[in-house]
This record gives structure tokens, C-alpha cells and sequence, in this order.
């Protein structure tokens, strides 16, 4: 869509989410608060067309931590079950959710799922977490929709798209649920807990 994020050009120009840049650190995360687990259920869309790249750099991430992934795709809502019930299967011990919309539209469902199935889950945003998700490591979301509207406003006053640069996030947060930690028997350490930007009772 852009030449590059610092040179847009054209008339396309916003914010970027760096989902992808973000998927081995979650893993990352997720390994620290369950330490004991080497076999980890990775949800993805591959109708998404960012999911092969997620894919990608999970896998990588996965030799570096020493996990072992079990690679499970849903196409839509209805393959959902099927998908929990092929982890569980799989001998998995923690799953982990790729950012989609699909799964973001569907957050309380899936959190639900991964409750269901016993699987401590990692998902891309603070909604999932809210929803009922275990953890959550992703962009802070006001902060991207606050620079949207300042670049709406630059543009409205005459700014061209191609000179803005596209914004990436500067800010993340971790967002620990310890009602569905305790709901699966799990004791966060305490280290992680104190880097947690928020902290679900």
C-alpha cells in the first residue's frame, strides 16, 4: 500500500499495528509464565493475509524457546471447536491465539475455549484478556486511534499523505487475567506480574 513507512507516497499514509513484530516476544511471555510447558497450540487464519508472516516468525521463535508447536488453522467461527479439540488431542500444554480480526470479533468464545480445553492462552490484545483470555501482549490500542485522529486533522488541514510518515506503536502492554489464571491452577511468577501493565482480579 506504501513505498515505505517513513516515504509513503501516494495518498495512503496511518498508523501500523506491528502485530507481526510482536508474535515471539508473546511466545516469549507466555513460556515465562508457564514455564514447565514445551508444547504450544498455535491458532491461525490462513485466510489472513498477514497469517503466513505470523506463521513464520512464530516458528522461529518457537526454536528459540526451546517450544514445541502444534500448527492448528481455522478458516471461521464454525471450525473453532474443531480446532481447541485438535490441541487438546495434540497433548498440547498452552495455545496460543495469532492476531486476526476474526479472533478479535470473537474473543469471549475463544477465551472460553481455551478455558474449556484447560490451555493457558496468549492472545494480541488486551480485549481477549478482558474477555476471559489468560494473557494478553500487544500495541496499546487508544494510542493508535489518538494518532489517527491527529493525522485526520493534519490532512483535513491540507497535509499531503505521501509526506506523513506511517506511525508505528511505541507503546505495549502485557495484560495478565489472574481470575482465569486461578481458574486453571497457575501460579504467575511474581516477576512477570510486576511487569504487567494490568492485572485482571
Amino acid at each position: 500500500l506504501v513505498a515505505s513507512l517513513a516515504h509513503p507516497g501516494g495518498n495512503i499514509t496511518g498508523t501500523t499495528t506491528l502485530a507481526i513484530d510482536v508474535v515471539g516476544k508473546q511466545l516469549q511471555l507466555l513460556k515465562e509464565a508457564t514455564p514447565t510447558v514445551s508444547r504450544v497450540g498455535v491458532l491461525w487464519n490462513p485466510f489472513n493475509p498477514d497469517g503466513h508472516a505470523h506463521l513464520k516468525q512464530a516458528e522461529a521463535a518457537g526454536r528459540s524457546l526451546g517450544l514445541q508447536l502444534q500448527i492448528v488453522e481455522t478458516r471461521g467461527p464454525d471450525g473453532f471447536d474443531a480446532a481447541f479439540a485438535a490441541m487438546v488431542r495434540g497433548r498440547v500444554q498452552a495455545a496460543f491465539v495469532m492476531s486476526d480480526g476474526m479472533f478479535y470479533v470473537h474473543a469471549s468464545r475463544l477465551a472460553g475455549l481455551a478455558v474449556q480445553s484447560r490451555l493457558p492462552a496468549m492472545f494480541g490484545s488486551r480485549y481477549h484478556a478482558a474477555a476471559g483470555g489468560f494473557m494478553a501482549y500487544g500495541w496499546k490500542e487508544g494510542e493508535n486511534y489518538r494518532r489517527a485522529a491527529v493525522y485526520l486533522d493534519k490532512i483535513l488541514k491540507g497535509a499531503k499523505p505521501a509526506d506523513l510518515p506511517v506511525e508505528q506503536p511505541t507503546r505495549f502492554e502485557l495484560v495478565v487475567n489472574m481470575k482465569t489464571a486461578k481458574a486453571l491452577g497457575l501460579t504467575i511468577p511474581e516477576s512477570l506480574l510486576a511487569r504487567a501493565d494490568e492485572v485482571i482480579e
